[in-house]
């Protein structure tokens, strides 16, 4: 039976994937996305109009209505909830990047953690002035691995403490994943934190590795390489990540944090030569050191994850970073 959806931080990367696939399958999605500057908003639109045409070729049974406007929108939030009886929420929106959030931390909170309160005092009934009370959606959080900061668990643990985070971004995140727990305990709201590992793909931000390496290539802007390449990260391709979602959305489970990665860490100086390989040209990175807010290794435990959603990331790093470029080529370089 078809859902309907909220989905916040609809026009971003994964957003506009996740917007597709509960489009695609059927479900009513609303959007909701204020289309910020962090980086440029043409190419949030250009990510929305990607889905829009497809949907339009393919002719999808679902509903798509976007929403332009910001999650601590207490207002804005309060009329959603009136108008729409959300099966769930899929809450993407959010300040990302871990180095800036050093330079802006309080935009960082206030996004991350004051948005999140206002999503989940709409999904509750605080928002709405009638006593009455409707069943509460699924709440899906959008978390990090950046929570765990410099953990020496390998792999990474939904059970660690995580009482350590190296940037306000980590910081932000973990806060929320708290509040969530608050809300589970006082309201019984079922509220799932899934704690994504570097994610890349087609509609990747800008400010993303992967994309970076590709702009370097054929644009020549300048990119760090920190640590010169010795970093693994656990490279998860992004229709995993939505995969994992839209699971997470359709199943509650009161409160529980999960990782979504897909436990195979790679050398970042190895990700960067796939890439080199398949645009036939070298990237000339700049070596930096690594960060103070950076860690070395990232790896995700993911037993969890298989055991209570099903989740099985499909796509290896190389079909992936083939995928990416593809996407690259059509979508950037043509234009």
């Amino acid at each position: 039976m078809a859902k309907t959806i909220l989905v916040t931080g609809a026009a971003g990367f994964i957003g506009s994937h996740a917007v597709e696939h509960l489009w695609r399958r059927g479900d009513c999605v609303v959007g909701l996305d204020n289309l910020n500057d962090y980086y440029d908003p043409a190419r949030k639109e250009a990510n929305l109009q990607e889905v829009i045409g497809q949907a339009k070729q393919e002719n999808w049974n679902g509903e798509f209505q976007f929403v332009k406007g910001d999650i601590r929108d207490r207002n804005l939030l309060k009329e959603l909830f009136e108008k729409y009886t959300f099966d769930g929420i899929i809450h993407l929106a959010a300040m990302a990047g871990v180095r800036v959030s050093i330079d802006d931390p309080e935009l960082y909170y206030d996004v991350n953690v004051n948005g999140t309160l206002a999503l989940l005092d709409g999904a509750v009934g605080r928002l709405r002035p009638t006593t009455s009370q409707r069943h509460a959606p699924t709440f899906v959080f959008a978390s990090t691995s950046s929570v765990y900061g410099d953990t020496k668990i390998i792999p990474f643990i939904p059970e660690d403490h995580c009482d350590r985070p190296l940037a306000p971004y980590a910081a932000s995140k973990r806060a929320s994943e708290l509040l969530g727990f608050t809300y589970h305990h006082l309201y019984k709201l079922d509220f799932t934190g899934l704690r994504f590992f570097t994610v890349y793909g087609p509609r990747g931000r800008p400010d993303m590795m992967a994309y970076k390496v590709l702009d370097n290539i054929f644009t020549g802007c300048e990119v760090p390489l920190y640590n010169n390449g010795n970093m693994h990260r656990d490279w998860t391709y992004v229709e995993d990540i939505v995969a994992g979602l839209v699971r997470a959305v359709d199943r509650p489970l009161g409160y529980e944090i999960l990782n979504l990665g897909r436990g195979e860490p790679v050398l970042l100086a190895d990700f960067v030569k796939g890439i080199e390989c398949l645009a036939g040209r070298k990237a000339h990175l700049v070596p930096a050191p690594m960060l103070d807010a950076d860690i070395a290794y990232t790896f995700a435990d993911i037993s969890k994850t298989q055991k209570l959603l099903g989740y099985a990331p499909k796509v290896s790093v190389p079909e992936g970073v083939d995928r990416f470029w593809k996407w690259y080529q059509t979508a950037i370089l043509r234009t």
